[in-house]
């Protein structure tokens, strides 16, 4: 992109990180890169993760974004996309997340996939499944540094796909026990309502298809899959809200329950 492409990209990683730092939404970062250009998007995003990873995070594994089209509806984006999960993101099943460390979460539910194996080429089927040590069920919180979720596909790819926080439940299944695009699901708040219901062919056709997905396109990033990994899918069903003092519980059949706790004000 030249000296001008490069300044866009710095400005518009100075803008979320400023964001990230005082926890206070900002403007879309479309202003630098525009609406469409995918590559500047994940390279602004490198340049907020390598910032994050040089303060102390680790990077633990990876998130697949806008993979329902109930998500995508809710949005207003119409391809799915992939963020990278950082150490300081992780809770467990039960831990209290501290609303001050987001800004505007939403949750989701998903299948996470635990790889055991790396993905340095394009996989076969055969080669995607023996790369899944096991799967769980589990809660993200999706976040925005844009304000008032007010993205583009350029906005969110920027800003890590809108990665917050996410939660993984405790219980593991082989691939050689259930098929993940057979999975249904429902979150819960602690006072019974319900908030979302999905399959797991909501997460384009089949979660095994999503991450086939991001197995090829981190390859064409440059940066593959590794052993170890946390994978999350994408969602089964549409966003719902987050309030503070909340207790969220999903429940994906063949994997069990995960809770979401969020401290009160």
């Amino acid at each position: 992109m030249g000296t001008e492409g490069e300044s866009a990209i710095d400005r518009a990683a100075a803008r979320l990180l400023t964001a990230y730092e005082r926890r206070e939404p900002t403007g879309p970062v479309r202003e630098f890169i525009g609406a469409t250009d995918i590559d500047a998007a994940y390279r602004v995003q490198q340049q907020v993760i390598a910032h994050r990873c040089a303060a102390g995070a680790a990077v633990i594994g990876r998130k697949i974004g806008l993979t329902s089209e109930a998500v995508q509806r809710q949005v207003g984006v119409d391809q799915p996309d992939f963020g990278v999960l950082l150490d300081d993101m992780r809770f467990d099943d039960g831990d209290v997340i501290p609303m001050g460390a987001l800004l505007q979460p939403r949750a989701e539910v998903e299948v996470a996939f635990v790889l055991d194996a790396d993905l340095d080429e394009v996989p076969d089927d055969a080669t995607l499944r023996a790369a899944v040590a096991y799967a769980c069920a589990a809660i993200e919180i999706v976040d925005s540094r844009v304000r008032d979720w007010d993205i583009t596909i350029t906005d969110t790819v920027a800003d890590n796909a809108s990665s917050g926080a996410f939660v993984l439940g405790r219980t593991r299944r082989s691939l050689a026990e259930f098929a993940p695009k057979d999975v249904t699901m429902s979150l819960d708040d602690d006072g019974g309502r319900e908030l979302s219901t999905g399959t797991g062919a909501a997460c384009l056709g089949d979660p095994l298809a999503a991450l086939a997905w991001l197995a090829r396109t981190a390859i064409a990033y440059g940066a593959p899959l590794r052993a170890g990994d946390i994978i999350l899918s994408g969602a089964l069903g549409p966003l719902a809200a987050v309030q503070p003092g909340q207790t969220l519980t999903a429940s994906i059949s063949s994997l069990g329950t995960v809770t979401a706790t969020f401290s009160a004000p």
